[in-house]
């Protein structure tokens, strides 16, 4: 048993399947994507204290 009661067959099998619906590039544009997506979403959770540091001095 794999992830959740998936047979690993199982995953292959899937993404067989969404490999032959989407293609390879279209599958390597949505990683892309999606990798760019969360480098800015981590970027932007780092920022985010700084800036909530930053006003809580110049409000003082």
């Amino acid at each position: 048993m794999g992830l959740s009661g998936i047979s690993p067959l199982s995953l292959l099998l899937i993404l067989m399947i969404i490999l032959a619906l989407f293609g390879s590039n279209k599958l390597k544009t949505l990683g892309t994507d999606l990798g760019e997506a969360i480098k800015n979403f981590r970027k932007a959770m780092q920022d985010e204290p700084q800036k909530s540091s930053t006003e809580n001095e110049t409000s003082s």
